[in-house]
């Protein structure tokens, strides 16, 4: 889905209200519930900004102050002749994914063709430094997803796993987006400027940072929190116990996204971050494709084993209440089978393992069970 051309007479007050200093998404909402465009926000009496969001008395008078239209009107220049799409929070183009979460970019910058609300957006992430396990890992996930529709890659176009998953959605014809922790007037790494460009093909690369700001250090956890924020699902391919995959991953957590991860040996740091997170029941551990699109519910076309299964396998009453209570479902929350059943807590428990021993039940993250 192509982006529309940028409306200059809105996009200018978009723009500088993503540059006047403390206002955040918080103050944001709070200014956009009140006022229908950012425009309106500029044109109102200050004394009517007052007490909206966080706005004091003193933070208002930024709203007059020249040099943020000024920086917005550079800003919006460069947009214009780079063809680049200035996404304001609210908007149809904006990653819905985001405004779900508490801090969304007030204003995202984007240079590419894919859609950003595809409705399934896989986050594949991990080290910079990736062993060939990891590699072949990366590039059989995303071969394996070359069949499923309306789908959209995501990394942060890092070296390493990040790469190795941009290159194959690339090779595979899958959508990809490099989401960067710098302005779109430069690339970083350099390495991948070739990459980058092949990307905005099917898929682009996407920044909350304007022109002019370095990859500085800092901005590389705003950046993974975007990362996080636009996808349904992050996996974490390899990674120490430290670093930036498994901040993306802690802060999907706390976005109640879906962490899947690949297993790797005990003794090779580089898995320590994957093992950790399926060790804390924070990450589902996958193998491949088959179970991450299992995992998401992605692959309901296809019979469910259970089903069949059930014509071989003697039920008990109490597995047969269970076996009914999901046949129909896609997942259902542990609580709900208590409360539906009528089960004890402790009578619940035991059948369901029972029935994931029998390969009839599968437990999904959260607390989620479906028939397997």
């Amino acid at each position: 889905m192509l982006p529309k051309p940028i409306d200059e007479s809105q996009k200018l007050y978009q723009l500088a209200l993503s540059f006047v200093p403390d206002v955040g998404p918080k103050t944001a909402r709070a200014l956009l519930a009140k006022y229908p465009t950012a425009k309106d926000i500029f044109e109102a009496p200050l004394p009517d900004l007052k007490n909206i969001g966080n706005l004091n008395e003193q933070r208002v008078r930024a709203f007059r102050a020249p040099e943020v239209l000024k920086r917005a009107e550079e800003e919006l220049d460069f947009c214009l002749r780079n063809n680049v799409s200035v996404l304001f929070m609210g908007e149809p183009e904006y990653p819905q994914r985001f405004m779900d979460c508490d801090d969304p970019a007030v204003v995202l910058y984007y240079k590419g063709n894919a859609n950003l609300n595809a409705s399934k957006t896989i986050a594949i992430i991990g080290t910079r430094k990736n062993t060939d396990y990891g590699q072949r890992l990366t590039e059989d996930l995303v071969e394996g997803l070359k069949e499923t529709e309306d789908i959209l890659v995501v990394s942060g176009l890092a070296l390493g796993i990040d790469t190795l998953a941009h290159k194959a959605s690339v090779k595979h014809r899958i959508p990809t987006i490099g989401v960067l922790g710098h302005g779109l007037d430069r690339l970083y790494p350099h390495a991948n400027k070739t990459l980058a460009n092949e990307m905005t093909e099917l898929g682009g690369l996407l920044t909350e940072f304007p022109t002019e700001t370095k990859p500085d250090r800092q901005n590389f956890p705003v950046r993974n929190r975007v990362v996080a924020g636009i996808s349904d699902v992050t996996v974490v391919v390899e990674s120490d116990e430290k670093g930036g995959a498994m901040i993306t991953a802690y802060v999907a957590h706390g976005y109640n996204r879906e962490i899947a991860a690949f297993p790797g040996r005990t003794f090779d740091s580089r898995s320590g971050g994957p093992n950790l997170l399926i060790k804390r029941n924070i990450a589902a551990l996958i193998t491949g494709a088959d179970d991450l699109l299992q995992l998401m519910n992605w692959s309901s076309n296809k019979p469910k084993k259970a089903v069949q299964r059930q014509m071989f396998v003697h039920l008990s009453p109490d597995e047969q209440t269970v076996f009914d209570l999901l046949k129909d479902k896609d997942a259902v929350h542990a609580d709900e089978l208590l409360h539906l059943s009528k089960l004890s807590n402790s009578q619940l428990a035991s059948v369901l393992l029972q029935m994931e021993m029998q390969g009839l039940v599968k437990a999904l993250p959260g607390k989620m069970y479906r028939l397997d």
